[in-house]
């Protein structure tokens, strides 16, 4: 039934072809001379089947394993460089349908406090997160067909893009709602989204079902081919991801990069990025009561498979993850983060009352924006705000095409520069913004396009006398 091309989620997402690849990938998880082939094959940065991504995720040769490690942290260096992306999330509504057994907002849970922002509350949330500094936003809300019909999120996007206090803009908004139909996709795109993002939570069905008892989340089928109607509809940016510690990290690991394969095969664009959370306590959840959790070591391999498998496409890790986990997979393959984060309706103009809790997780990374943004230039990384590809039209196969060739590198260093400039000038505290000026000068020097330098250093130079939103 595997049928890479199919459009049906059981033939693409073959439950046996997942079973087969994990019994291969334990016989051959000893096989030095195989996965010697393997690593061998990635480091022409082409990417890795699904089956041959298994077996070094298995592999338990430990100096193989260092050398998938050192090998994940080349390909991330020639593709992404050293930039990091930054961003937020913004929660528009935790009203919600479905009875999804490990998310606070499931609709049983009575409880949590229900709240929804009204357009003059996303204008004070957006000034809030622009006089932090951010440009990118990824807007979360629950599935409920009266509370958070499309006409709200279209109307939300509209509010976001509106907003412009003081320097500050959100020149991008990604979107992480429910699967819709294409119909609605196509106004998504019409309104000028950035990434369309959506979890699969877990690719076995079997556990899908059981973890989504009701609501139309419930239909395996309609989540997993969200991606395929998304494209139809005409965005060619998807994000994939799983929610990890739901069900065998093998198996998920297996089945996203199938589903990334399937997205190849069928479009020609592979994902634009591919998140890495980990089941995380809320209110009302236990985390501990799912069984399949993973520790630190096992989630910095699968970030280092998955870079190494699907070279291109951006790797995000957000805020569930404490300071020292993200330092490390930061090396691994990570290309965005999240910062000064909060999963609360509301909770960038006023914080969370203690009894009336709306979070859809803890944070374990709770610094502010410019603290990471510190601490990411101490560690050798261009904190990045750039969001010209979108705007450029780099969008879908026209960036797969510059990300696969490395070439992607020569407008982004250049537009992380500018946007950290801006960054610099406009929300840093003095000590970002000399340990900035230092890096922008040093990293000058790594363009190596005579002409490009020239013009950043004249816009980094306008970008001081007032001028903004500079762009290659």
């Amino acid at each position: 039934m595997y049928n890479p091309k199919s459009p049906k989620a059981e033939e693409f997402i073959a439950h046996q072809e997942v079973l087969d690849t994990l019994e291969y990938a334990q016989k051959s998880k000893s096989n030095a001379a195989l996965i010697d082939s393997i690593l061998a094959k990635a480091r022409l940065k082409k990417g890795l089947s699904h089956r041959e991504a298994a077996v070094l995720l298995d592999c338990d040769i430990e100096e193989k394993n260092q050398e998938i490690y050192k090998l994940a942290e080349q390909l991330k260096k020639d593709i992404y460089g050293n930039r990091i992306v930054m961003f937020a999330p913004l929660y528009l509504s935790n009203y919600c349908v479905n009875g999804c057994v490990y998310c606070p907002y499931h609709a049983r849970n009575k409880h949590i406090a229900r709240k929804k922002l009204t357009q003059e509350d996303i204008r004070r949330e957006v000034t809030a997160l622009q006089d932090m500094g951010h440009k990118r936003l990824a807007i979360e809300a629950g599935e409920h067909p009266f509370m958070n019909p499309i006409e709200y999120i279209l109307e939300s996007i509209e509010t976001i893009y509106s907003v412009k206090h003081k320097n500050g803009s959100i020149r991008r908004v990604n979107v992480n709602i429910a699967a819709t139909t294409v119909e609605n996709y196509k106004k998504l795109k019409d309104a000028g989204i950035g990434t369309y993002i959506l979890f699969q939570e877990t690719y076995h069905k079997e556990s899908y079902e059981k973890l989504h008892p009701t609501g139309p989340k419930n239909d395996y089928a309609w989540h997993t081919e969200a991606m395929d109607r998304a494209m139809q509809g005409g965005i060619d940016d998807v994000g994939l991801g799983v929610l990890f510690g739901l069900e065998s990290y093998r198996y998920e690991f297996t089945a996203l990069l199938m589903h990334a394969e399937h997205m190849e095969a069928a479009y020609g664009v592979g994902p634009h990025t591919i998140s890495v959370p980990r089941i995380r306590h809320a209110d009302d959840i236990d985390a501990g009561a799912f069984k399949n959790g993973i520790n630190d070591d096992t989630f910095a391999k699968l970030v280092a498979c998955i870079r190494i498998a699907v070279p291109y496409t951006g790797m995000i890790v957000s805020t569930r993850e404490s300071q020292k986990c993200r330092e490390r997979v930061l090396h691994l393959g990570i290309s965005q983060i999240s910062g000064g984060s909060r999963t609360s309706v509301g909770g960038y103009v006023e914080p969370e009352p203690e009894d009336e809790k709306s979070e859809q997780f803890d944070v374990n990374d709770t610094r502010t924006l410019d603290q990471i943004v510190l601490w990411l230039m101490k560690t050798g990384h261009i904190p990045s705000f750039c969001t010209a590809c979108y705007r450029e039209g780099r969008t879908g196969d026209r960036f797969m095409s510059l990300a696969k060739n490395g070439q992607i590198q020569n407008c982004c260093h250049p537009n992380a520069l500018m946007t950290l400039k801006e960054y610099l000038e406009d929300y840093a505290s003095e000590e970002t913004k000399q340990t900035g000026e230092q890096l922008i000068g040093d990293e000058l020097k790594n363009i190596p396009n005579e002409k490009i330098r020239a013009i950043a250093r004249k816009n980094l130079d306008e970008i001081i006398d007032g001028q903004r939103d500079f762009r290659f």
